[in-house]
């Protein structure tokens, strides 16, 4: 609702023209309607029971899946899409249609790479992994979205959000239960004060021309994104890095 109701870049630099759930519904539905966006609902559930699956997993029948959502947002003649929730990887017929115009936000530092150059914390559990790997802060980040999870370059990075002394105790002592309520409490923490701001920047950066999403895919400045200040100020990756090291 932050893009909605607060962000002043709406009707400027961005329109919402449409959204579309792979739920049966969400929590903020009703209000969307009533603002006028239209809402479409495709359940990823029953699209996979329908073939006689159980779980979503099987790729094939998600790029007929993604066909179909493709379908049914092609009317609204969109320009970039954005996941905002969303716990599938996305497939070539989006990927192919929107090419370098699918963008994610995602509940890690994803500057964070793993020896092997993928993202350390991918996945719904991102926030979790991270505590539990004794990170000491944590982040969000929009970034573009390729076929791999979590993995395409970088927009914009969230301010950090330190992790409390708890945590350590907690995973020391096997207090899984209330490490698992903390992770969850500080995900939501991120999610509430955060996430709509570097939505809402991430839009303003690529309607702006500051942030050029063919050359990002073409690993222009790739792990080095725009930073958000807690203020919704932003800051250039030079300047970003310049603050870093004045720390």
């Amino acid at each position: 609702m932050y893009l909605l109701n607060q962000a002043p870049e709406r009707g400027a630099a961005f329109e919402i023209v449409c959204c579309l759930t792979s739920e049966h519904t969400f929590d903020e539905q009703v209000r969307v309607e009533r603002r006028g966006i239209p809402v479409r609902v495709h359940p990823m559930e029953d699209w996979y029971a329908a073939a006689g699956m159980q779980s979503c997993r099987d790729l094939e029948l998600r790029e007929a899946y993604d066909a179909r959502t493709l379908a049914m947002i092609e009317p609204y003649l969109p320009d970039v899409v954005l996941l905002d929730g969303y716990l599938f990887l996305v497939t070539q017929p989006i990927l192919r249609r929107f090419r370098h115009r699918v963008l994610n936000l995602h509940f890690a530092d994803l500057t964070l790479r793993t020896i092997g150059g993928g993202p350390r914390f991918p996945g719904i559990r991102a926030v979790r992994q991270a505590l539990a790997a004794g990170e000491r802060e944590t982040r969000a980040t929009v970034h573009l979205v390729d076929a791999f999870a979590d993995n395409g370059p970088l927009v914009v990075r969230s301010r950090p959000f330190p992790v409390s002394p708890l945590v350590e105790e907690l995973r020391t002592t096997g207090a899984e239960s209330v490490f698992k309520a903390y992770a969850f409490a500080h995900e939501q923490w991120m999610m509430c004060t955060a996430a709509g701001q570097l939505i809402a920047a991430a839009l303003r950066l690529v309607s702006n021309g500051a942030v050029d999403l063919d050359a990002l895919a073409g690993g222009v400045e790739r792990d080095a994104p725009w930073e958000l200040d807690r203020h919704g100020f932003l800051m250039a990756p030079r300047e970003a890095a310049a603050g870093a090291g004045a720390r």
